[in-house]
């Protein structure tokens, strides 16, 4: 792998990765859209109530959303796992060969301009934007949205919800963002010009902050 190649497809076996076309309109029975549990206006949780809330409910994937919903998370399965570890490795790796930011995994979130609180798949943040937070901000969310965001779909996700996601990062301040489709072998790639889909693709070369 080259210093900002990632080459996302080397842990999956080819017969995972049959495309499979649906339309958007119908939800098959084995995709899974997350719990949103509306809060407001009875309950309203900023972003320090939401972070004690989700350390007393750690066995939960727990997201909030701009409005104010608590998002339950599905677990993802033992393949989206694998290929999610694997890029955070090469994400890591290429980090340490430039040694310009810090990586994230996903369990790390992140309070975005808009109030809501998610959890990239995979982000990194520079040198320069951490080093404006105390410590005391680096133990909570981090206020901001990482300059580099990454989703990974897994079987069970809806893809319009992703996309959404992706979109609501780039208006808050990410530079670069990438949504990798393994179901339908696609990469959308997310910058300040638009998205860019790369069809059957067999690595994807860093451009922006990852180059």
């Amino acid at each position: 792998m080259g210093s900002s190649q990632i080459n996302f497809y080397k842990a999956a076996k080819p017969e995972m990765l049959e495309c499979r076309i649906m339309p958007v309109e119908s939800i098959p029975a084995d995709e899974v859209l997350p719990l949103v549990i509306r809060l407001e206006p009875f309950l309203k949780l900023d972003a320090d109530t939401f972070l004690h809330f989700s350390s007393v409910n750690r066995d939960l994937r727990l997201e909030l959303s701009a409005d104010g919903d608590l998002i339950v998370l599905p677990p993802t399965g033992g393949m989206t796992g694998m290929r999610n570890s694997d890029l955070t490795y090469q994400v890591a790796h290429w980090n340490q060969q430039h040694e310009r930011g810090t990586v994230f995994d996903s369990s790390t979130g992140f309070h975005l301009p808009n109030n809501a609180v998610r959890s990239p798949d995979v982000s990194w943040v520079s040198e320069e934007k951490l080093a404006k937070l105390t410590p005391e901000q680096m133990e909570k969310f981090p206020p901001f949205c990482p300059e580099f965001v990454l989703e990974l779909r897994s079987p069970t996700d809806r893809l319009e919800v992703i996309k959404a996601k992706m979109q609501e990062y780039m208006e808050d301040g990410a530079e670069l963002g990438w949504l990798i489709d393994p179901q339908e072998q696609r990469v959308y790639i997310y910058t300040a010009d638009g998205v860019e889909v790369l069809e059957h693709p067999q690595e994807v070369i860093g451009t922006g902050v990852l180059e």
